[in-house]
């Protein structure tokens, strides 16, 4: 700090500083962690902009964050309670409006609300490191203290919109290029390019500009305005399906060049309040608190995890090349084993192409990729593996294979290592059970593409010990995943999740509906395909095979469809055959419905004796939701999710769940409890096995509580 002629002002709020050096009003937020904007920041900021203008001592403002950010956005704290003054867009008006200089000095992040302060102030410099955005977007919400207003004023609406709709975050070089700062720090001093910035503009006379007189929209003209809101809104459309936030925002952006500045403003302020009062607000609030909450295990707070520098992937295949590449992205060392050299160079192939695609995309330059693929190596000797701290096993989807491996492992790997395996299915006792070291053994389960999909499930078996644990979750940390722990069953949680959600869905299509209508009506519901796109995606022999592999044990209750299993009868696939449910032509990816399909589902029909009814899209809606949610209690009931949150997480991440309906286990509160348990009441009359009421759903409703009481958060 340049603090030789600085000196205190009068006093200030707890969060917000006053300090003069010399003619220069410092006004300094600390509010731990992240300078969020509380009420006790929002009044200091109102109370220190009063005291600059009183005082004639003061010719201009600096705005500064104390720790590592500027100001990263709301005080979640005060998330869901009745506002308190004065409300953000006051402040911003107030900065604004101020007839001595006031300028911003951005480091770490300016998000949200933070940005719409930096945006109110004169003049902008950011250091480098900074991050600055309008992520509202992520919440249900638009910028709602100007941003939709003045960021558009600055550097024009179609990249305001840009910022807005995708959420990102602009590092410090590109905002000064879009003309969202005004100044790039030449070090990372920022109280000190600050206060020299002040005195440069002092110095050269430089006058108050409020944002509100920018002219990026006017040099831009109106027809590029128009063409930019019409551009977003037909993207909008199809990219962000469903959203209510995001229309929003585009109409909030339009306003900025069809409106004077203050009705464009109090346009904002309504469409904000109409997204505030919205249920997506509420879904995707809470999905933002699960997501941070998920990685809590106990074991992460008990133990401490091992150091992995060295990691092992047995498999080449889709899955195994996939976590090799995240592993790889991550920075660590890849070793890959498989069982001959032709499979090995089928393996180093996959990862090979998926750098291929990255660099032809532009998302990656020739030098990253080549680093990446100097730290894997590959080896049909699992002697290779001695020295690696982590092992991952994937390959194929068997027990008896999957033992073998671990058998391997357990006899060449050094003690201490971690022995991972990313079944999606199979008991990770009776594998653990394999080897002489149970305590090293965990589940791992990554979903494809697993260098892009982010969910990752912690599968905990009985014996695993408590560092072992929390290296699983230090590991996800590194790869950039969302880490769900999940107990040792059938499916874990979100496998088996899918499998009820399946047999609903069979039993729909066996009662009537048939398999096009029902994606259909999952689509509209949310999801980015329905379940019988996902099975002609994934493969219907993997499905198959888990049914055959599940029979001997089925309930005889159970109900059971044979529609699927008469088309994997015929090698109907999905897409890697060019028919499943849907027909494919020659590298489609997308299906068309097939007669045949529907003639095979009539003939089922008949040979089970069951007269097709039909069924609206609410009707299917409503079973399949039922469906998930009955399940989902029965496995935070068992303790195989430690919180309802954590399977919203998992099928949000892992299954496509709409993210602004905030998981089932959410949907369900906003639905009622009480209103799904007489939904499953009244289908336990069709099927009392099936459709039986969790006892958790019933404890629940007699207690008045619903699932947000497990979850131990404020969401």
């Amino acid at each position: 700090m340049t603090a030789s002629t600085a000196s205190p002002a009068s006093p200030a709020s707890p969060v917000v500083s006053r300090t003069l050096h010399g003619n220069v009003l410092v006004v300094g937020i600390d509010h731990p962690p992240v300078n969020a904007l509380s009420v006790d920041v929002r009044r200091g900021l109102v109370e220190a902009i009063e005291a600059a203008q009183a005082d004639p001592a003061v010719t201009a403002v600096l705005i500064v964050g104390a720790g590592r950010n500027f100001i990263a956005g709301a005080d979640i704290r005060e998330f869901g309670k009745p506002p308190l003054a004065p409300l953000l867009p006051t402040v911003c008006n107030r900065i604004e409006a101020c007839p001595k200089l006031v300028v911003a000095a951005i480091h770490g992040a300016a998000l949200g609300g933070g940005l719409e302060i930096a945006l109110a102030a004169h003049y902008r410099l950011a250091v480098r490191g900074a991050k600055l955005g309008l992520p509202e977007v992520q919440l249900g919400l638009l910028p709602g203290a100007g941003g939709t207003q003045r960021t558009p004023r600055l550097i024009g609406a179609a990249a305001a919109l840009d910022l807005m709709l995708s959420g990102r975050h602009a590092r410090a070089e590109e905002a000064l290029q879009l003309g969202l700062i005004d100044r790039l720090g030449a070090t990372d001093d920022v109280l000190g390019e600050g206060l020299a910035y002040v005195r440069e503009l002092l110095a050269a006379h430089a006058a108050v500009r409020p944002t509100r007189a920018a002219s990026a929209l006017s040099d831009a003209g109106v027809d590029a305005m128009r063409a930019a809101v019409e551009a977003a809104r037909k993207e909008t459309a199809t990219r962000a399906r469903g959203l209510f936030s995001p229309m929003k925002i585009i109409d909030a952006v339009e306003a900025a060049f069809t409106l004077p500045f203050d009705e464009g403003l109090a346009l904002e302020r309504r469409l904000f309040v109409e997204c505030l009062e919205s249920p997506q607000r509420a879904g995707l609030v809470h999905a933002f608190f699960a997501e941070r909450e998920v990685a809590k295990a106990p074991e992460t707070k008990a133990a401490t995890p091992r150091a992995v520098a060295t990691i092992g992937v047995v498999g080449g295949g889709t899955m195994g090349a996939g976590i090799a590449v995240a592993v790889l992205d991550a920075g660590l060392p890849v070793t890959m084993i498989e069982r001959d050299d032709e499979a090995l160079a089928r393996g180093r192939a996959h990862v090979e192409r998926v750098y291929d695609g990255l660099v032809a995309k532009g998302r990656i330059k020739t030098d990253a990729k080549a680093a990446a693929l100097a730290r894997f190596t590959g080896s049909t000797s699992y002697e290779a593996l001695a020295q690696a701290d982590l092992v991952i096993e994937a390959v194929f989807e068997d027990m008896a294979v999957k033992k073998a491996v671990f058998s391997e492992l357990d006899r060449v790997c050094k003690r201490g290592a971690v022995l991972a395996t990313n079944t999606s299915y199979l008991d990770i006792d009776e594998i653990a059970g394999a080897t002489s070291r149970p305590a090293d053994v965990i589940g791992l389960h990554f979903f494809s593409p697993a260098n892009i999909m982010k969910l990752l499930e912690i599968v905990v078996p009985a014996r695993v010990s408590a560092d072992v644990v929390a290296t699983a979750f230090e590991l996800a940390r590194q790869l950039r995943k969302v880490p769900v722990r999940a107990g040792a069953c059938d499916g874990f949680i979100g496998n088996r999740l899918l499998a009820v959600y399946r047999t609903a869905a069979d039993y729909l299509m066996e009662d009537g509906a048939s398999p096009y209508q029902i994606d259909r009506a999952m689509r509209e519901f949310g999801y980015p395909m329905g379940p019988y796109q996902v099975v002609d995606l994934a493969g219907g022999d993997i499905g198959w095979a888990a049914r055959k592999r599940r029979a001997p044990t089925r309930d005889p209750r159970m109900r059971y469809v044979e529609i699927a299993d008469r088309l994997c009868e015929r090698g109907w696939f999905g897409q890697k055959t060019g028919r499943g449910f849907y027909r494919y032509e020659p590298g489609a990816r997308t299906g068309a419905p097939d007669l045949e399909v529907e003639a095979i589902v009539e003939a089922e029909r008949l040979r089970v004796g069951i007269s097709a009814r039909s069924f609206t899209d609410d009707e299917i809606v409503r079973r399949l939701m039922c469906a998930i949610i009955n399940e989902a209690a029965n496995v935070v009931r068992e303790g195989i999710a430690l919180r309802p949150l954590d399977v919203d997480i998992t099928l949000i991440y892992g299954y496509g769940f709409p993210r602004y309906r905030g998981g089932p286990m959410k949907y369900a509160d906003m639905l009622g409890l009480p209103t799904v348990l007489a939904e499953l009441e009244r289908l336990s009359q069709e099927d009392a096995f099936f459709w039986r009421p969790s006892p958790l759903i019933v404890k629940l409703v007699e207690r008045g509580a619903d699932f947000s009481s497990l979850n131990g958060t404020a969401s």
